[in-house]
């Protein structure tokens, strides 16, 4: 396990499925960690680890500035930030809302635009920063009935390769992780019959976990990631080889 003593993190949607584990690895590995949230959140369990949560909205850019200022006044800086926070809205276009559309492209693309822009300038200043951002291996392969949750993600992708070459010269990498098949919250939903044909796709036969991912974003924010910048890891048991 990566030593993390001293750094800030920031994880958005830290509150259930991958950001959880993301934000119980980092805050085992020392660091002063900070999530956020939208709906609900088990303040007794995450104070008991430590870790600091306060309701945000990622898609409100005035929410996410407050958050932010309200992190450096607290500890002075910010090392890592992990744009995780994600939702569905699941339908074939045909019947797809514009509403539906929106509230998915505006909590996983906007809200990574939000929080990045909201801390690149601090993290230029102190010439270096970490920034993962979590994706999906959707954006990468598509998936029907989910032309929105495809799109954000697809973009998140673009959006981290433009930013890492804007970034690099402060010394400031910004990289992507594209999960595949993990045991969340979301895929618990899914029908056995649809589990079964996702898990047939997996050349590992395996369902990840939160923690797979957890251990491939300590890596990219640690010092031995240093000179990894623009780049997508699929953490995905095969699935887009």
């Amino acid at each position: 396990m990566y030593n993390f003593t001293g750094k800030t993190v920031i994880v958005t949607g830290g509150s259930r499925g991958i950001g959880k584990s993301i934000a119980e690895r980092f805050a085992a590995s020392g660091a002063s960690v900070y999530i956020t949230y939208k709906n609900a959140v088990d303040a007794e369990y995450f104070d008991s680890r430590g870790i600091k949560h306060s309701r945000c909205d990622v898609a409100d850019f005035a929410e996410v500035q407050t958050f932010t200022e309200n992190v450096i006044k607290s500890e002075g800086k910010i090392d890592i930030l992990v744009n995780n926070a994600g939702m569905t809205k699941d339908g074939l276009l045909i019947r797809m809302s514009s509403e539906d559309w929106d509230v998915v492209m505006n909590t996983n693309a906007k809200g990574v635009f939000n929080f990045t822009k909201a801390v690149c300038r601090h993290m230029m200043s102190q010439r270096h920063g970490k920034i993962i951002n979590i994706s999906s291996v959707v954006g990468i392969v598509g998936n029907a009935g989910q032309a929105n949750y495809v799109s954000s993600k697809a973009a998140v992708i673009g959006f981290t390769k433009a930013v890492a070459k804007e970034l690099a010269s402060r010394n400031i990498n910004v990289n992507c992780i594209a999960p595949g098949y993990i045991d969340t919250d979301m895929t618990s939903k899914l029908s056995d019959t649809i589990k079964q044909s996702i898990l047939e796709s997996v050349p590992m036969k395996r369902i990840g976990s939160g923690e797979d991912v957890a251990k491939a974003v300590a890596f990219l924010a640690s010092d031995d990631a240093g000179y990894i910048t623009g780049q997508v890891l699929c953490v995905d048991g095969g699935m887009v080889m």
